[in-house]
């Protein structure tokens, strides 16, 4: 039975799967990155991205398009972040408050809107729904090992890891990333020399708001096609806890989500092997403890170090 387990996990197949799982969590860690820098709390990852999946299932049925549905995914997404950005940001709520709100508004919602067009409360299995195309990489895909696990992945994985150099790229190098970090560095000092602090922080959200629908979108139109209820299953707190323990930077945040990403492939593979059910389930969340275990002790230790340096 050991044999098994290790052969299985120790796998091509595995690593490939792990890819796989990283996308959603990633693009939605990326999206986090943004509004950590700016100083806000977004909590809502969950519900943007689940209402994005419906949103793209629609898009999809109803324009008989993929592209009109990652579009409608988007909007979608971008829409829940802008509604977050204006009763935090501009009506001053409790982001915390806010943030879980919108999140129980949205699921709640999306059951609601399925069922009013299909007459279902679980899954959206009467729409028509799209695929995203896959990839074969030239070259690579014909080189063994490395091209089966690299290869054949959907487009938005691909897209899922250009985004972490084009995070670092807006974050580091342009004005919009620098006002970015000023304000949440020091919004008052920010605000002194002119940075509009409340445009910054509703800019930072509906950034997060546009990786965090395309992470939902991929749930729905790839992960699998179909929308189904609370399918997100905790994946934007997931991908909150990659950000922190990335220690919001992308080339850390990616790492972290491959990490989340791998328990979670082997979470899923373990479900074929005779294995309690609950304990299989219990992998990704257990990782995720210990990934934010370890990023509290860091950042203890980094405290400690600046207080004696003093």
């Amino acid at each position: 039975m050991l044999e098994q387990i290790f052969s299985t996990l120790f796998s091509w197949a595995t690593l490939k799967a792990a890819l796989r799982f990283t996308t959603p969590i990633l693009l939605a860690s990326l999206g986090a990155i943004f509004t950590a820098r700016a100083g806000v709390l977004n909590l809502n990852l969950e519900g943007t991205m689940l209402a994005a999946a419906l949103g793209g299932v629609l898009g999809c049925h109803y324009s008989g398009s993929l592209w009109t549905g990652i579009l409608a995914a988007i909007l979608v997404g971008v829409l829940i972040a802008a509604i977050l950005a204006w009763d935090g940001i501009y009506m001053k709520s409790n982001m915390v408050l806010a943030g879980t709100a919108l999140n129980t508004f949205v699921s709640g919602l999306t059951i609601f809107v399925l069922f009013m067009i299909t007459g279902e409360k679980g899954t959206s299995t009467k729409l028509t729904s799209y695929k995203m195309p896959s990839i074969d990489i030239p070259l690579i895909k014909d080189i063994p090992v490395l091209g089966e696990i690299l290869s054949g992945h959907s487009i938005l994985t691909y897209f899922a890891f250009i985004c972490v150099f084009i995070a670092a790229f807006l974050l580091f190098k342009t004005a919009i990333g620098l006002r970015i970090r000023a304000v949440g560095e020091n919004s008052d000092a920010a605000e002194s020399v002119g940075v509009n602090v409340k445009r910054i922080k509703a800019m930072s959200l509906i950034i997060c708001g546009f990786f965090a629908s395309l992470g939902g979108a991929y749930l729905s139109m790839d992960y699998v096609t179909w929308f189904q209820r609370e399918m997100t299953s905790g994946r934007g707190f997931i991908a909150l806890a990659a950000m922190n323990l990335g220690n919001s930077h992308p080339v850390g945040t990616m790492l972290a989500a491959m990490l989340f990403g791998a328990a979670e492939a082997i979470a899923t593979i373990l479900q074929s092997l005779k294995i309690p059910y609950q304990l299989v389930l219990m992998i990704p969340y257990f990782v995720t403890l210990i990934g934010l275990i370890v990023y509290a002790i860091r950042r203890e230790a980094k405290i400690k170090k600046l207080r004696m340096s003093r």
